[in-house]
C-alpha cells in the first residue's frame, strides 16, 4: 500500500459487530478497507473468526473470558473488553470514545431503538446497519446527497416533520411509523429542526 493510502489510526470508522443474523461476509468485507478497530460481542465471535476476519477486541462476560482464554493465544493480538449486564453496545462505545475514536459502523442494531444512540452522536458518528438496510443521522439540521434513485425510510419521533427537496420540487414529510420515501436520480436534500436518520437499502430483500 503506497504511503499516500495510509490512514492514521483511529480516523477510519471503527465497526462493532453485535449480530450477524441476516449479514454475509460479503457484506461486511466492504467495512474492513482500512483495517479498522474490529469488535466483537462474545456471541459472534466464532461466526466472524469463520469469516477469517481479524478481531481486536471481544466484548465478553468474565464467564467467557474464562471458558474461552484460548482465543487470547489463538486470535492474537486480540483482548477481552469486560463488560457487566450484557449491556455489550455500550461498553463498545464507551471504548471507542475513551479511545477517540471519530466514526463506527454498528452491525445488527435494532432500528428502532436508534433515538437512544443519539447522546452519543456528539462524540462518535454511528452508522447502523440492520439488515437489509443502513442508517445514518442527520443532527445539524440539513443533509444533501446525490441519490441514484432510491427507496428511503425516514427515521424520527412521530410527528417529526422533514422538508424534503428534488430538483423544482419540495414537500414537507410529517413522520409516522415506518415511512418510506420514493427519491429520482439526484440531489435530494433534508432539512428538520430535530435530529432524523435516514435509512438506505444496502442488502437484496
Amino acid at each position: 500500500m503506497s504511503s499516500h493510502h495510509f490512514v492514521k489510526e483511529q480516523q477510519e470508522p471503527a465497526l462493532l459487530i453485535l449480530d450477524t443474523k441476516g449479514f454475509g461476509y460479503e457484506n461486511i468485507a466492504p467495512l474492513l478497507e482500512w483495517s479498522p478497530t474490529v469488535l466483537v460481542t462474545q456471541e459472534e465471535v466464532h461466526t466472524v473468526i469463520s469469516w477469517g476476519i481479524k478481531i481486536d477486541l471481544i466484548i465478553a462476560s468474565m464467564d467467557f473470558q474464562k471458558e474461552n482464554y484460548s482465543l487470547l493465544e489463538e486470535q492474537y493480538p486480540v483482548k477481552f473488553l469486560g463488560v457487566s449486564n450484557e449491556d455489550f453496545l455500550e461498553e463498545g462505545l464507551q471504548y471507542l470514545i475513551a479511545t477517540k475514536h471519530g466514526a463506527v459502523n454498528i452491525i445488527g442494531f435494532d432500528h428502532q431503538q436508534v433515538f437512544g444512540l443519539e447522546a452519543k452522536l456528539s462524540f462518535l458518528d454511528l452508522v447502523v446497519w440492520d439488515a437489509p438496510m443502513r442508517y445514518f443521522p442527520v443532527k445539524n439540521g440539513q443533509f444533501k446527497k446525490w441519490f441514484a434513485g432510491a427507496s428511503l425510510q425516514l427515521h424520527a419521533p412521530e410527528g417529526t416533520f422533514i422538508e424534503i427537496q428534488e430538483e423544482g420540487d419540495s414537500q414537507i414529510q410529517r413522520i409516522t411509523y415506518a415511512t418510506f420515501i420514493e427519491v429520482e436520480e439526484g440531489t435530494v436534500v433534508f432539512k428538520s429542526d430535530k435530529t432524523f436518520w435516514i435509512g438506505e437499502f444496502v442488502m437484496e430483500v
